[in-house]
């Protein structure tokens, strides 16, 4: 597991959000917008998201390990992300709640958007601000790319659209996502979605973290 902010000797009081690297960043954005002062966030590595096999069993272990050291109240900061139901049975086995959905792509967007479009964006390449950010070290250097530019269309040639799904006004997260779409050949669509059900998933966590301390 990546490194965990400090742990407070009140662990038992506090909520633990477990979540993939590439949504860190926002999760603790949100604690800050809505003052959750006793959520701490601790991630498996972002790269789990080309190896979705690997979520469920160190899921498995990152939760044993949390409850070893104390934490009652733990939430699984993922979607399904492609582990086919298997980080369900994780939770179930654990007592857990993740957050609602297939992927981040869709809880980005809110559920209701998502189910509206999700069919239409079958053929869509969706990129985030974090992957915006790690566009280089994510796409171009592990798939080869800057070395054999002409495997783009092996890689990318059935795509028909890039689609960036923004979670803040970034005009130099606009510009990478804008210079993708171009290199890749592909239609850009720019979607203002914001933190999408993030905020109401980890409000509704805290909620209940508080509701059974006073239980």
């Amino acid at each position: 597991m990546a490194a965990k902010q400090t742990t407070k000797p009140d662990v038992e009081d506090r909520l633990l959000v477990i979540g993939c690297g590439m949504i860190a960043r926002e999760v603790l954005a949100v604690k800050q917008q809505l003052a959750l002062d006793h959520l701490e966030l601790t991630c498996l590595p972002a790269d789990f998201h080309f190896h979705p096999s690997r979520i469920a069993p160190a899921m498995d272990q990152a939760i044993t390990e949390a409850k070893a050291e104390g934490y009652r109240h733990i939430y699984v900061g993922y979607a399904d992300c492609g582990t086919g139901g298997l980080l369900d049975r994780v939770c179930e086995k654990h007592g857990v709640e993740r957050i609602a959905g297939p992927h981040c792509f869709a809880f980005y967007q809110g559920a209701a958007a998502y189910a509206q479009v999700g069919e239409a964006d079958m053929m869509s390449f969706y990129m985030t601000d974090f992957l915006c950010r790690q566009f280089d070290a994510f796409f171009i250097k592990p798939l080869g790319l800057d070395r054999h530019p002409e495997l783009m269309k092996d890689y990318f040639g059935n795509y028909e659209k890039l689609i960036y799904l923004a979670q803040t006004d970034d005009p130099a997260l606009d510009k990478v996502a804008e210079d993708a779409a171009r290199m890749l050949g592909l239609v850009y669509e720019r979607r203002a979605t914001g933190y999408g059900d993030l905020p109401e998933a980890l409000a509704n966590a805290a909620d209940a973290a508080a509701h059974h301390q006073r239980a």
